[in-house]
């Protein structure tokens, strides 16, 4: 009797592990899908860079970067197929992702406090 049959089912992800972080195929019609949504997105990119959106282009130009790293993230990356930790770090790198833009952004477009501008020291006003 040999049991190599059982082995090369449980290392490919067929065994009593099923569906507890064994391995997801996924079909080319969704990979198919989601590189036409990329596509779509990535016409969209240059489309709105095109336009001038005012104080909206940098929401505008992230929002599109945001769906498309998302896009990637959970199909191509298979994220959304991945145990829950895995979706808890990423969701985690996510958030200090936008925390660091959101601060980097607020002082980018904070204003700037030229020298004549400066507020004179206390001890230099007698």
């Amino acid at each position: 009797m040999s049991t190599s049959g059982a082995g090369t089912a449980q290392r490919r992800g067929h065994g009593h592990e099923h569906g507890h972080g064994g391995d997801h195929v996924v079909s080319v019609g969704l990979y198919l899908g989601v590189f036409a949504a990329l596509m779509v997105l990535t016409g969209i990119t240059v489309w709105a860079a095109r336009h001038d959106f005012g104080a909206l282009n940098t929401p505008v130009a992230m929002g599109i970067a945001v769906a498309k790293a998302l896009l990637v993230i959970l199909f191509f990356m298979h994220v959304k197929y991945s145990s829950r930790l895995v979706q808890l770090v990423v969701v985690c790198a996510f958030v200090w992702l936008a925390i660091m833009i959101v601060g980097i952004l607020h002082d980018y477009y904070s204003p700037r406090v030229t020298p004549d501008k400066a507020p004179v020291p206390a001890l230099s006003r007698q």
